[in-house]
């Protein structure tokens, strides 16, 4: 231990004294207090007088708390932050007391560890300091009046040296503040969990504002997409649909006394034209198709797998329309599913299906390739799992070597 640290404990020492002593003097007289209305609430709870005396049960013990919480601050400045007050008022606010956790974790620490750890530290660091105290001035005791510290004296008569005494008392008094330290260290870690809010119960109010944030996130990145696809859809699109026209009609125009090099040109910018549409209307449908929007889930699958070069069966069963961020999540791992297959597998048939309850979307999506597919590494599987990820959702790929690959995606319907 550094000289700093020496000091600092030394410095710390009345205060872990006092934290100790303190804590043992309230929780020795408040548990009785506890405990009688402990039995009276119990004993009484079929009548209505029971209720009343559940009501002061929870104020004394929240009262206890407070003055806990006050002595950890005053002489630690240790904040142990309090459970958040129920946002129901009058008798509601009440019963949401009984119905959380933090409440009985309180009036455990009240009627049971208080009155035992707290006791039992007060009494050992009085005897450590006290007994220290006697037992270093025993001797000049003894000198003095024998008879005022008979058992000083008989401790002498034991050890048969006033050495030995006076040695016992320094240890005692060195151990003290160590003692008082390490007893104060063990309220608070008790305290702390039992007396105010769990890590747990502190993030929860942060989780859920997260996940509120993330789903706006998720929401208006779906909303942009939407956007993009009607830009793109009702403007380039449109222009490049007119000028591929346009130019169908001069190259339908052309006479046979054309130069060769002006029909190569215009035959070849026409094909350039139709090319680019095409794959205009692929990227398009590749953000977020409007059939999605406009005739659900089932109509938008059903033009993927038309499309799918594999030949691919399709089964939908949904007890309800699901959400439009779950629809888009499902309708791009189908189409990443099938691309895959089409890509990679080798298959020569797949099926997709999907499900839904009040619980969860879905989607499976299966082939008769060779296998072999897996997460990570890079691979397209692992974008599939990080954008079903961001609904809370979970995607398993099962795909031994000579296969049949299954891709199962499932979402609560909540997110």
């Amino acid at each position: 231990m550094t000289t700093t640290q020496s000091r600092l404990e030394r410095r710390l020492a009345p205060r872990h004294t006092a934290y100790v002593v303190l804590g043992g003097v309230v929780a020795v007289l408040a548990a009785p207090v506890v405990w009688t209305l402990a039995g009276l609430a119990t004993g009484l709870a079929v009548v209505v007088v029971g209720v009343a005396f559940v009501g002061l049960l929870l104020v004394v013990s929240e009262g206890l708390s407070r003055c806990h919480r006050a002595r950890a601050e005053a002489l630690l400045g240790v904040v142990v932050d309090a459970p958040g007050d129920p946002a129901e008022a009058g008798w509601r606010g009440w019963l949401a007391r009984l119905g959380r956790a933090t409440t009985w974790r309180a009036l455990a620490y009240h009627a049971f560890v208080a009155p035992t750890l707290l006791a039992a530290s007060a009494a050992l660091v009085a005897f450590c300091w006290g007994g220290g105290l006697v037992l270093v001035t025993s001797p000049l005791w003894s000198r003095v009046s024998p008879e005022v510290v008979a058992l000083p004296g008989g401790l002498l008569q034991g050890l048969g040296r006033i050495w030995a005494s006076t040695a016992v008392g320094f240890g005692c008094l060195v151990l003290a503040p160590r003692v008082a330290r390490w007893l104060a260290a063990l309220d608070l870690a008790i305290m702390r969990p039992m007396l105010g809010e769990t890590r747990g119960e502190q993030l929860s109010p942060r989780v859920t504002a997260l996940e509120q944030t993330r789903a706006g996130v998720i929401d208006a990145a779906d909303a942009e997409r939407r956007r993009i696809e009607r830009d793109l859809h009702d403007g380039a699109q449109q222009r490049l649909t007119s000028l591929a026209l346009n130019l169908g009609m001069a190259r339908s125009a052309l006479t046979p006394e054309a130069a060769p090099e002006t029909r190569r040109a215009i035959e070849e910018a026409h094909d350039e034209a139709k090319q680019a549409l095409a794959e205009l209307r692929g990227f398009v449908r590749g953000l977020h198709p409007a059939v999605l929007d406009e005739r659900g889930l089932d109509a938008a699958l059903s033009g993927i797998v038309a499309r799918s070069p594999v030949p691919t069966s399709l089964r939908v069963l949904l007890t309800e329309r699901p959400p439009r961020t779950l629809e888009a999540v499902a309708y791009f791992v189908v189409s990443e599913a099938l691309t895959n297959v089409a890509r990679h597998s080798g298959a020569t048939s797949a099926a997709v299906r999907v499900t839904s309850d009040a619980r969860r979307l879905v989607v499976e999506v299966s082939d008769d390739g060779h296998g072999g597919a897996a997460t990570g590494g890079g691979s397209g599987l692992t974008g599939l799992t990080q954008r079903v990820a961001s609904v809370d959702g979970t995607l398993a790929v099962s795909s031994p070597i000579g296969g049949p690959t299954v891709l199962r995606a499932e979402m609560p319907c909540g997110s």
